[in-house]
Formats: C-alpha cells, sequence, structure tokens
C-alpha cells in the first residue's frame, strides 16, 4: 500500500493487510503468534500508516503478469518491429500475399459483374418457352403432332406467321 499515512483505511485495506500476513504465515516468514498478533493490530488500525506497520518487514506483493496488460502496439508498430526481425517478408512473403489477395478481389468482381450482366440481359434468347419445344424445334411435338417453326401446336402448326 503506498497512499498516504494520515489517510483513514478502509475495511477492504485491512482485508489486504490481512490476507497478506496469512500468506507469510503460511509461507514460513512469520509465525502463528506473531501472526495472530499483526493480524490483531492491522484489523485495529486506523490509517494507512498504522496498516504499513505491520508488514514492513515482509516482502511486497508479487506483482502477477497479466495477460493483454503488457504494452500494447499498435498494428504498425508491430508490423514495423515484425519486418524488422524478418527482412524476408519484405523480398517474398508480403508481395505474394499482395498479389494474392488482388487476384482473389479481380475475379471475384469480375464473376460478380458477370452474374450481375447475365441477370440483367438474360442467358439465352429464349425465355419462358418449356425444353421441349427446344429440343424438337421442327420435328415432333409432346404429343406426337407435328410442331411449327415456332414451337406451335395444332393446327396452326405448319402455318408461318401471318399467313
Amino acid at each position: 500500500m503506498s497512499r498516504h499515512g494520515a489517510i483513514r483505511a478502509s475495511d477492504a485495506d485491512r482485508d489486504q493487510i490481512v490476507d497478506r500476513l496469512h500468506r507469510a504465515a503460511t509461507e514460513g516468514r512469520i509465525a502463528s503468534d506473531e501472526l495472530e498478533h499483526r493480524v490483531s493490530i492491522a484489523l485495529k488500525a486506523k490509517t494507512y500508516s498504522e496498516l504499513e506497520a505491520t508488514v514492513t518487514d515482509l516482502p511486497g506483493p508479487r506483482s502477477r503478469p497479466r495477460a493483454g496488460l503488457e504494452r500494447r502496439r499498435s498494428v504498425g508498430g508491430w508490423a514495423v518491429s515484425t519486418v524488422r526481425t524478418n527482412p524476408l517478408l519484405l523480398v517474398l512473403v508480403i508481395p505474394v500475399l499482395a498479389l494474392t489477395l488482388a487476384a482473389v478481389v479481380t475475379i471475384t468482381v469480375l464473376w460478380g459483374v458477370f452474374v450481375l450482366l447475365t441477370m440483367i440481359f438474360g442467358g439465352g434468347r429464349h425465355h419462358g418457352t418449356p425444353p421441349w419445344i427446344h429440343a424438337a424445334r421442327g420435328g415432333v411435338g409432346p404429343m406426337g403432332g407435328p410442331l411449327g417453326p415456332w414451337g406451335q401446336v395444332g393446327p396452326r402448326a405448319n402455318r408461318r406467321w401471318g399467313q
């Protein structure tokens, strides 16, 4: 606790010091009778200086390295340090990845344009006619009768348009 000594301590601060004393006892740094004496002083302490007096001869609390709290870098800083440690990246890996990404983007855009144009202008010249008419154009109709030049079935099948 590195706070001002004359400021009053809270219950949470007292509990931290008691926990620290218990850890010191389990590590063998203080005896059990000394632990009881120091815990009673810590629980009666009103200021930070009184609390600090109970643990001054003990090592400070160990600071555990927390995940994610180490020195944070920006993405640019990370990239520069990575390239500095691996200069081959500049010559080989980065250009290959850039060309691959450019090719994927180009192919995707061209495919999208192709699909869009196909949807707008149509994929063929015969929309809405059944497949058997395309297959048998000018041949035998679906019921065995003749088909006209435009796929008509029936008595007008052999007449030309407009006749």
